[in-house]
């Protein structure tokens, strides 16, 4: 991952960073990124992917308990703009359809972030996101750079923060930035108080 990426750490385990988003989408806007380069959370060996999920559930519950709610989302080497495993995680609620307004016949449930290494394997590719405590992947036919990210957005109501990109080049939407990753830097430091 580049050091740019790296920029606002929260929490670094062995294996794991967990990040402020440089240019997050909202308030809360975190990463999980592994320190090995691995693709997606499918190709982590197990003792990784334990690791992770460890972390994962670390960040659900604090984001959950900061913010009242969570999402997550992972494009599972699908229209990836950075070639390096990164999760992300932020706090928001909807129905499945308003990231994924195509029909619930693009979206299968799964019961757990294992269930990814399985489908990576035999499909080499997915889209993962999370609602809450529920997990889909999304056909995978759907999947263009930046597709979660752009969804979120646009479902967050600030799809001028969909692309990091021009993000960056905005004055105006990287101060709110820089508010956005102080306050969650705060809030991360007060939950370990």
């Amino acid at each position: 991952a580049s050091s740019f990426a790296l920029k606002y750490p929260l929490k670094i385990t062995q294996n794991f960073r967990a990040v402020c988003d440089v240019h997050p989408i909202v308030e809360g806007h975190t990463l999980l990124i592994p320190k090995a380069h691995i693709s997606c959370i499918g190709a982590y060996p197990n003792n990784l992917l334990k690791e992770f999920i460890d972390l994962y559930n670390q960040f659900y519950q604090f984001i959950k308990t900061e913010y009242r709610e969570v999402s997550s989302f992972e494009h599972g080497i699908i229209g990836q703009t950075v070639f390096h495993s990164h999760v992300h995680l932020l706090p928001f609620v909807c129905d499945p359809l308003t990231i994924i307004p195509e029909g619930r016949k693009y979206l299968t449930e799964i019961k757990s972030i294992k269930v990814l290494k399985m489908i990576f394997q035999k499909e080499k590719k997915y889209l993962f996101f999370s609602i809450d405590k529920d997990m889909w992947i999304v056909d995978p036919s759907l999947g263009i750079p930046r597709f979660f990210r752009d969804r979120f957005a646009q479902a967050l109501s600030v799809p001028e923060k969909g692309n990091w990109k021009t993000m960056d080049k905005n004055q105006q939407l990287m101060s709110q930035a820089k508010t956005d990753i102080e306050n969650l830097q705060n809030r991360w430091k007060q939950y370990h108080s």
